[in-house]
């Protein structure tokens, strides 16, 4: 019976940690896009980085923002044009990572 009972126990543990890493989901946002502080917050590292970047992950239906970072163009996975997004003008990216 404590066997049975032990093998549920962690059942339920793995399940559970199983959905809360399916609730996550990473962002890739060029550093000129308007409206949420990607390029005065978040690109430069100003302390209004946490701030936009949970606004971000808000208007995406997320409920924060687990983490934010700058990141090279060459560390995007599936290319990215060099027109993409900015017209070619611009040279950062941001990742967010968003957390329901």
């Amino acid at each position: 019976m404590r066997y049975v009972l032990a093998a549920l126990t962690f059942a339920a543990i793995l399940s559970g940690s199983v959905s809360a890493q399916a609730e996550k989901r990473i962002f890739i946002i060029a550093n000129n896009s308007d409206g949420y502080g990607i390029d005065r917050c978040l690109a430069t590292g100003a302390s209004c980085g946490a701030a936009a970047a949970t606004a971000y992950c808000r208007s995406r239906d997320f409920h924060q923002a687990a983490s934010f970072r700058k990141i090279d163009r060459g560390e995007i996975t599936g290319a990215v044009p060099a027109s993409a997004a900015c017209g070619g003008a611009c040279d950062q990216f941001v990742a967010i990572e968003c957390a329901r």
